[in-house]
């Protein structure tokens, strides 16, 4: 029989090259997004695509009652991926700033796992694969909201992961690097919304760096890898026998990995202060 999996945030990057790659692999792929107006793009590409907004608990809820319809209640697979980035210094982030990407990059993900894991548990086996980042164990300058979402993401899945032993329910964490997406040019009006760069003490910080990073792009990230290389994680994810508790994606992931496992604290603050 086909396997169903639900992913979310598929308008672009890396959840559209994934509804794509996971089809073509023979899955049921429910193509989710947060617009109307993605959903339908996605349906003329010929998926189902129920919209899922992570800050809307009443669309995730609905969101998941069109997938069960559409397959008799069972669901073999979710992947967690919508998420935006809030760039900025922590100490020009205002607390509403960091609520808003929290409800969209960890509340939300978590009201829609905890609805699925009922259905996983009632058939007896399931996937449950969360998109999170090498900014999930490694905090870079500039990134203080988004790594703290991705921080909570670790913790919690981790958690989970234990709880659900023993149960056929699997979790998985998929940690990109650089991938090629929109992240950066979607985290501009939520910057520019939140961020009050002029009056920063930080101010000649932002001129010099962190401004030519968000709106004069200078080509792909060293080590950048296609989406596709996320897709081949989660497809492994979901479909080995023994799915890994970690998927590192690209060359500064497992850079990273294996400084984290041998460094102290200051040494690697000593690397990243670099980036700033």
């Amino acid at each position: 029989m086909q396997k169903s999996l639900l992913i979310t945030g598929c308008s672009s990057g890396i959840g559209l090259d994934a509804a794509h790659g996971m089809r073509d692999r023979g899955w049921r792929v429910f193509a989710s997004c947060r617009n109307q107006v993605d959903c339908d793009r996605m349906r003329t590409e010929g998926f189902e695509s129920p919209c899922i907004d992570y800050t809307d608990t009443k669309s995730i809820e609905n969101g998941l009652k069109e997938v069960l319809n559409a397959t008799g209640g069972t669901l073999d697979a979710l992947f967690n991926n919508g998420a935006y980035g809030l760039p900025g210094a922590v100490e020009d982030l205002p607390t509403e700033g960091l609520r808003e990407i929290f409800e969209a990059n960890f509340f939300g993900w978590h009201d829609l796992t905890r609805q699925v894991i009922p259905v996983m548990r009632a058939q007896g086996h399931g996937r449950i694969v969360q998109n999170s980042s090498i900014l999930g164990f490694v905090a870079f300058p500039w990134r203080g909201a988004y790594v703290s979402t991705k921080f909570a993401l670790e913790g919690l899945t981790d958690t989970l992961r234990l709880e659900l032993a023993g149960t056929g329910i699997h979790v998985a964490l998929i940690e990109p690097g650089p991938v090629t997406s929109k992240i950066r040019e979607n985290s501009i009006p939520h910057f520019e919304r939140h961020i009050d760069w002029k009056n920063s003490a930080l101010r000649d910080r932002y001129e010099k760096s962190l401004l030519k990073r968000l709106y004069h792009s200078s080509g792909p990230d060293a080590f950048e890898r296609p989406a596709r290389a996320v897709t081949d994680r989660l497809a492994h994810a979901c479909e080995a026998k023994r799915p890994r508790a970690r998927y590192y994606v690209t060359t500064p992931t497992h850079i990273a990995g294996r400084l984290k496992r041998v460094l102290s604290t200051r040494a690697i603050d000593r690397i990243l202060m670099r980036l700033r």
